[in-house]
């Protein structure tokens, strides 16, 4: 063989060869890159059914569903102030909380109308009430995440601590901090105050961060973290002030944690047991029919009407009331859109303007300056012209439903004339069913004299026997003797006078009216409520107030105008007074000071504003409020006991309140209906044996 020929043989094998173990090199490479993606797709992948996909799905359902989605976004408002920037999060929380939500509320739903289907008035009322329960639940799981929150916030400044001790800087040290996943929502909070701590104008950005904080704690935290970055650390008693900060702010949580804690423990029954009456309603009277027959002509007449209406505006009176009560000085976040409510568009529309406007009094007035600060001290965030749509709003539909029940027990009543099983005795058990077809059989004979003589004026009983005599409406009577004739004339002239006399009367409308007045007036007496209740927490805001003076008496460069402003953002009852003392205070410090000090009548609030002025014109501030530093460990079992009054206060409030429905319930609608009708019934038997 030539030996060109072998040469390029041997080329040719070189270069497949080389050729075969590039090829195995690369798809050695490639099998590595895809198992290395199997993996990752192992530890990633979601099946078909899981619950995060599940959630997703239904989020986007309850966004489409027109009812459900205000609901949706209610609770899309508050986690996602918690979650900040992770959409995914807060779509997932949102739907499962609506989800477990409806878990609760269709059982709820299917059990009141299988109780109440024979009731179609009290099935509608318990369905629309219904609607108020969904705030409940939705609220309570919603407070359970912010719970959560707080908690996570006690281990969170914890390693804070550490991580201060380590970088001796405060950026640096909530950065570090942040990089934590166990705890994600507070990491969130965490990587956005750091944004703020190192953004270019981070006092601008702080004050954006106030608005949206999930709680009081975090504000304060940013803002001892602003200004000690900003005016640097110092030591106090040989430890680090910035530290010494870190703790009260913690001690504050632990303590609002222990409140917020049995709160829920005294709160947490007394919303279902004043919801309870409303369902036993039916149960209660159909169990009362069966054991005691004497009382189905009250359950079943107007006045076991009147009193399961009774029940069950006193029900809801007291379930809103009882939140009102529990939910009054918390650090939940108001989800109201505040800014173009419903009762806005309604008072954009000019005729209804122009009517509103007729009952709202005049601005500066003295009816006017009354109303407005009542809706200051409930913290009321809405407008007087939405306060007065809701007025006229709820006194116009309170009328047209008193209406509506006063025709609708004129029917009951005419109903009950036509169905009831008619004896000519008086029943102390139950009737047998032979005796109950005879009663209906009877019931049925008198309705055909009624419908013949109901119209007719002038009506004597004469007549009514005459009829029977002669047969002219059927011929039940007559082959009967004078007696017997006289006493069904009675008893059927009973039944007409009750049908001609069942109809809406001048003195239903004038309770309608009154009715209608009182709705007017609820409103602002839920506000008045609410002020009651708020006062109770001026005890604690006057402690919070130490607590922030506290931290910011020994940071350099802090002067009063910073302490009233830091009071500012964290007040509650006391918000209108300091405002006006820090828009004043240019003015002139010491009279700002003093004209609040005239506007409040809390002792504690006025020595504060006392040591205020002392360090506006003679003192330092540390100087000033000395005694907060040296006095702590008693500021703080006070504040324990304060808390401790507080919840047994609204324990007390909150027991009478929602036990109300239920005693309304046994006592109104059971024993008495039981005792006195049972009485009756057989003072009525006895006379009859004792006649005979």
């Amino acid at each position: 063989m030539d030996n060109t020929i072998i040469m390029y043989i041997i080329i040719a094998a070189s270069v497949l060869f080389i050729g075969i173990v590039i090829a195995f090199v690369l798809l050695q490479k490639s099998n590595k890159e895809l198992s290395l993606v199997r993996k990752l797709r192992e530890g990633t992948k979601s099946n078909t059914f899981s619950s995060e996909v599940i959630y997703q799905k239904l989020y986007v359902f309850y966004l489409r569903t027109p009812f459900i989605k205000r609901y949706l976004f209610k609770i899309r408002r508050r986690l996602e102030i918690i979650n900040i920037d992770d959409e995914y999060l807060t779509r997932k929380q949102s739907a499962q909380i609506l989800t477990k939500t409806f878990l609760i509320v269709i059982p709820l739903t299917i059990a009141i109308i299988l109780l109440t289907s024979k009731n179609i008035l009290l099935m509608s009322i318990l369905l629309i009430f219904e609607i108020f329960l969904l705030d409940t639940f939705i609220d309570g799981r919603v407070d359970k995440i912010d719970n959560n929150l707080l908690k996570q916030q006690i281990g969170f400044f914890s390693e804070i601590r550490h991580a201060y001790h380590e970088f001796n800087m405060v950026e640096e040290a909530i950065y570090q901090t942040a990089q934590d996943d166990e705890n994600p929502e507070v990491a969130r909070q965490a990587e956005k105050i750091y944004e703020i701590l190192i953004s270019d104008d981070p006092e601008s950005e702080l004050e954006k961060y106030y608005d949206v904080a999930p709680n009081a704690y975090l504000k304060e935290f940013a803002g001892i973290s602003y200004l000690t970055k900003e005016f640097g650390d110092r030591k106090v008693d040989g430890a680090s002030l910035y530290l010494k900060n870190l703790n009260n702010i913690t001690q504050e949580m632990q303590l609002e944690i222990l409140k917020r804690d049995k709160l829920n423990y005294v709160f947490q029954s007394l919303s279902v047991i004043s919801i309870v009456p409303m369902l036993c309603l039916e149960p209660i009277k159909n169990w009362a029919i069966s054991q005691f027959g004497f009382v189905r002509d009250f359950y079943d007449g107007k006045n076991g009407m009147l009193v399961q209406i009774l029940i069950l505006i006193t029900t809801l009176i007291c379930y809103l009331l009882t939140r009102k009560l529990k939910d009054n000085g918390s650090t939940t976040i108001d989800t109201k859109n505040t800014e173009n409510p419903w009762q806005e568009k309604l008072y954009q529309i000019k005729p209804i303007k122009k009517i509103v406007d007729l009952f709202m009094p005049k601005p500066g007035s003295k009816e006017a300056r009354k109303i407005e600060k009542t809706m200051k001290d409930a913290a009321s965030k809405d407008k007087i012209q939405w306060l007065y749509i809701n007025r006229i709003l709820l006194c116009i539909v309170s009328f047209i439903a008193s209406i509506i029940l006063f025709g609708q027990l004129h029917k009951v009543a005419i109903d009950k004339v036509y169905t009831d099983p008619t004896t000519t005795y008086d029943i102390i058990g139950q009737m047998s069913d032979k005796d109950a077809k005879k009663a209906m059989e009877l019931t049925e004979s008198d309705n055909e004299y009624i419908r013949y003589f109901k119209n007719k004026s002038n009506l004597k009983q004469e007549d009514i026997e005459r009829a029977m005599e002669s047969g002219r409406v059927n011929d039940d009577y007559i082959d009967s003797k004078g007696n017997a004739r006289k006493t069904a004339a009675e008893r059927i002239m009973d039944k007409i006078a009750i049908v001609n006399s069942e109809y809406l009367s001048w003195l239903e409308v004038l309770g309608a009216m009154v009715i209608a007045m009182i709705a007017y007036m609820g409103p602002v007496l839920l506000l008045k409520f609410q002020t009651k209740m708020r006062q109770l927490e001026m005890e604690d805001e006057v402690m919070q107030f130490q607590t922030i003076i506290l931290m910011l008496m020994r940071i350099e460069r802090v002067n009063v105008e910073i302490i009233l402003e830091w009071l500012e953002r964290y007040s509650n009852i006391f918000k209108d007074p300091i405002s006006k003392c820090v828009n004043d205070y240019e003015s002139g410090p010491w009279e700002a000071l003093e004209a609040m000090k005239e506007e409040v009548n809390y002792q504690d609030f006025i020595r504060i504003i006392e040591s205020l002025q002392a360090a506006v014109e003679k003192i330092p501030i540390k100087d000033a409020f000395d005694e907060l530093d040296t006095e702590r460990d008693y500021y703080q079992e006070k504040r324990k006991e304060s808390n401790e009054r507080l919840i047994s206060r609204k324990g007390m409030v909150g027991k009478a309140i929602g036990f109300t429905p239920l005693i309304l319930l046994f006592v109104g609608y059971l024993i008495i209906p039981l005792v006195f009708i049972g009485l009756t019934s057989m003072n009525s038997s006895f006379n009859t044996l004792t006649s005979m």
